[in-house]
């Protein structure tokens, strides 16, 4: 596993060497420059005071003269961190450094984070409490926490820390940040989505935003718990999802929509042919047959660029049963449409939108910037016969997160598109503590999906939590 470099360190260095990295020498090289004097907060449990802050930068730049990237991509992680671990007791052997078991362990994990990993993100990373982390600059690392936004007193070294942790980060996706393209969306190996935005645009240093995803896949029993939605809510989610319903989650930024999806995504057939278009790839269906496809920047040249509207088209000739689209934001819009009205029902999507009125106006927008000449009621005609249930999330002013509306999209009167609520979340006040106090409840209107319903054999569910009677 370990080899000797051509030419031997100058400094006392252990004599074998190790590969250290997933990542290409520049990375390595970048983390080197990056990993002295981070700034700790004292007391802060993990970090490393002034004293193995010291120790740590003699240590890294002798692991870094020794490591033979040679090999580099021949490991896994957790074979590399053993593999950096030995190398790390052996110069702490050579160089008569006396650290505690607790301290060594505590260097070898911070060498780990700053070569392989998000350097200073790597505890936030860890925590499955986060929802986003929130990067201002080398010196601002804010995070969402239990719906609530607050400061850490994580920092960066420096400027370009935190510019080479995004390069890494992107980097690994295909994908490249600098002053020439200085936005890039990207994800991390987990799924979590990554923005990107450098200077000259971002004024007060590099600005990286992670939507962390749980380790543990969210399910609607779980959003049940959360209070999200009530358990009868919970069956008509899953009765729309099971009965090939045509649905768009509509919400405004983090509200939930992507986890929404995720879950309404439970309850297709095992035997469907599904295919994903997104920006950055995070849904997680778990579904056999699943294509997962993923737009493309432009290159250096300015060429070469796949958007969301190529993959919608595309994907209609790859024999989908299901379409479904991360964020409809743009003309890729009318195009879900004709899809969701030729034969690919059960399709979905997102889209942000503060109530379900909102998501009809906006779809028309989308369809209007492509610049189709179509009268306003052919367009929502071509909207009230793709779209059947539109599911709104919202996150309220307390933080929490809510299914506040069911809505069936039911036809046309006159020039306007009709919706009919079926289900509702209600506020009543708050509590003691702030929290906002409601309920969801049932409109009492028969859904005009029934038939449908009935067709797959749900329509005795359906009755049920309608409290209507079936014969």
């Amino acid at each position: 596993m370990f080899g000797r470099r051509s030419s031997p360190p100058t400094q006392t260095a252990p004599t074998q060497t190790a590969p250290v990295a997933a990542a290409a020498n520049q990375a390595v090289e970048a983390a080197a420059a990056a990993a002295p004097k981070r700034a700790s907060g004292p007391g802060r449990p993990g970090e490393l005071d002034g004293r193995l802050q010291e120790i740590k930068q003699n240590v890294f730049n002798d692991l870094i003269s020794t490591v033979d990237l040679a090999e580099l991509a021949k490991l896994d992680h957790k074979s590399v961190r053993e593999a950096i671990g030995e190398v790390v007791a052996e110069i702490i052997n050579l160089r008569n450094l006396t650290i505690s078991a607790a301290e060594q362990q505590l260097l070898v994990t911070d060498i780990c984070n700053d070569v392989l990993g998000l350097g200073p993100l790597e505890p936030l990373i860890a925590r499955d409490d986060i929802a986003d982390i929130m990067v201002n600059g080398p010196d601002k690392v804010y995070i969402e926490a239990n719906g609530k936004i607050e400061l850490t007193d994580i920092k960066f070294r420096d400027q370009q820390q935190l510019m080479n942790i995004c390069q890494r980060i992107v980097s690994a996706v295909g994908r490249r940040v600098d002053e020439a393209s200085p936005i890039c969306d990207a994800r991390l190996m987990d799924g979590s989505r990554v923005n990107v935005i450098a200077p000259p645009l971002s004024l007060d240093g590099c600005t990286l935003t992670i939507r962390k995803f749980k380790r543990d896949r969210l399910t609607l029993e779980k959003l049940m718990n959360f209070g999200s939605i009530s358990p009868a809510g919970a069956k008509l989610l899953q009765i729309v999802g099971h009965c090939r319903l045509n649905t768009i989650v509509s919400g405004g930024t983090g509200s939930g929509k992507t986890t929404l999806l995720n879950c309404l995504t439970q309850f297709i057939d095992k035997g469907e042919r599904v295919i994903t278009c997104e920006d950055a790839a995070e849904l997680q269906l778990q579904q056999p047959h699943v294509v997962r496809l993923e737009t493309r920047p432009p290159n250096l040249e300015g060429v070469g660029q796949v958007t969301m509207r190529d993959l919608v088209r595309n994907c209609l000739r790859m024999r989908p049963e299901r379409i479904i689209v991360g964020e409809v934001r743009g003309t890729e819009a009318f195009d879900l449409l004709q899809a969701m009205n030729t034969g690919h029902d059960g399709s979905m999507g997102t889209i942000h939108a503060n109530n379900p009125r909102e998501c009809i106006s906006r779809l028309e927008n989308m369809i209007a910037m492509g610049g189709y000449n179509l009268p306003a009621k052919t367009v929502r005609e071509q909207i009230a016969g793709s779209i059947n249930v539109i599911v709104q999330a919202a996150r309220l002013r307390d933080g929490s997160r809510k299914i506040t509306h069911v809505t069936e999209i039911i036809g046309m009167e006159g020039d306007v598109v009709t919706l009919q609520d079926l289900f509702i979340y209600e506020i009543q006040g708050e509590d003691a503590s702030g929290r906002i106090v409601g309920r969801h409840k049932f409109t009492g209107l028969r859904p005009a999906f029934w038939d449908q319903a009935k067709y797959f054999g749900r329509e005795r569910d359906l009755a049920e939590i309608m409290g209507e009677d079936v014969d």
